[in-house]
C-alpha cells in the first residue's frame, strides 16, 4: 500500500504492508509526533543504500522488541 509523504519539503511516496503502517500510526502517535515528522527523523538516521521503507520497517520491528 502506498502512501505520500513530506520530508523536509519535499514529497516522496513510501510503500508499506497495512500491518506497517497501523505500527508506524502507532508509533507517531505514541511520541505525539505526526506521521511526516518521524518519517524524516527515519530518514536522516538511514544508511544511504537502505530505502526509507526498509528504515520504517527496522525502525518498526525495533521498537516492537522492546
Amino acid at each position: 500500500m502506498k502512501h505520500s509523504l513530506t520530508l523536509r519539503g519535499h514529497r516522496t511516496s513510501v510503500s508499506l504492508e497495512p500491518e506497517f503502517w497501523a505500527a508506524f500510526r502507532d508509533a507517531a502517535a505514541a511520541r505525539g509526533l505526526a506521521l511526516n515528522e518521524l518519517a524524516a527523523e527515519i530518514d536522516s538516521g538511514r544508511a544511504p543504500d537502505t530505502g526509507l521503507a526498509s528504515a520504517i520497517r527496522v525502525y518498526i520491528l525495533r521498537r516492537l522488541q522492546t
